[in-house]
């Protein structure tokens, strides 16, 4: 299989406009479980961009997968798993609701990489979304696309030597049930099947149960560390998908205040492994 090509995508760009809109914060409140929600009033919350700017291929565009058929902005990497793999972002400025936001898209990097579990491509790619008042947000994302499934393949085990985990100052139980999964998915218009259609996950990508989505457990780490900061201004936040989570158990979220602007959050599956780690800058 070559994977060379597909470094020809590096450099492409990508504008689109969208509006900040209140209608999917209240959806997305409502998904948290929120009355009031704990993100400053009358602009997006931090990761409330991931909301916007979303696909609409028209439905004979879309795979097998539920995603819109490779190739177009993202190369066409010819492996049939793919997951974002984490992110670094920087909040600049505010996005009042109702602002005309455009954001700028750049593939940056794509490798290939041959691991215990076959061929492996990242990619990774910048967003810069900005407002008539200048750069908003300034987003790396990664996402890596990976081999199809084994027969009998488990999830992959905790990283020998791993760093371990603090005492978590704060702590959430989640049960990630179908319904919170489907209504993540109607949020983001993400048709991926990974997330809602269990016999595919199971015959096709060799998944035990339904996926949660990486950009889910970002958003509830975010709204872990929003529930206890007082209203800080959160200023960055870095993460690191790093073995995935399943409708199958319920996980917790956890957080640990550096005291020096840092917060450092993760979500452990029910084994009590670190599944999502992250990084979170907040203002004094």
């Amino acid at each position: 299989m070559s994977f060379g090509h597909l470094k020809d995508w590096i450099g492409r760009v990508e504008v689109q406009t969208d509006r900040a809109a209140a209608a999917p914060l209240a959806g997305l409140a409502a998904t948290l479980d929120h009355d009031a929600p704990p993100w400053p009033v009358g602009e997006l919350p931090p990761l409330g961009h991931w909301l916007h700017f979303l696909p609409r291929a028209p439905q004979r565009e879309i795979a097998e997968d539920g995603h819109p058929h490779k190739g177009g902005f993202l190369p066409p990497v010819p492996l049939p798993r793919r997951m974002w793999a984490g992110g670094d972002l920087r909040f600049l400025a505010p996005i009042p609701l109702d602002a005309e936001m455009h954001r700028t898209s750049t593939i940056e990097a794509v490798e290939h990489k041959t691991g215990r579990s076959g061929d492996m491509v990242f990619v990774s790619v910048l967003h810069e979304i900005a407002t008539d008042a200048g750069v908003a947000i300034r987003e790396r994302q990664d996402i890596v696309y990976r081999d199809a499934a084994k027969p009998g393949e488990a999830a992959p085990p905790s990283p020998a030597g791993a760093d371990p985990l603090p005492d978590a100052g704060w702590s959430r139980d989640v049960t990630p049930d179908p319904v919170l999964l489907f209504r993540y998915s109607a949020l983001t218009f993400n048709g991926h099947r990974i997330h809602y259609d269990r016999p595919y996950c199971r015959e096709v990508e060799g998944y035990p149960g339904l996926v949660v989505h990486g950009p889910l457990t970002a958003t509830l780490l975010m709204d872990l560390v929003l529930r206890n900061v007082g209203g800080r201004r959160i200023e960055g936040f870095r993460f690191r998908a790093r073995r995935p989570l399943f409708d199958t158990a319920p996980f917790t979220l956890n957080a640990a205040d550096r005291g020096d602007g840092r917060i450092e959050a993760w979500a452990a599956g029910p084994d009590g492994a670190a599944a999502m780690t992250a990084d979170v800058a907040v203002a004094s």
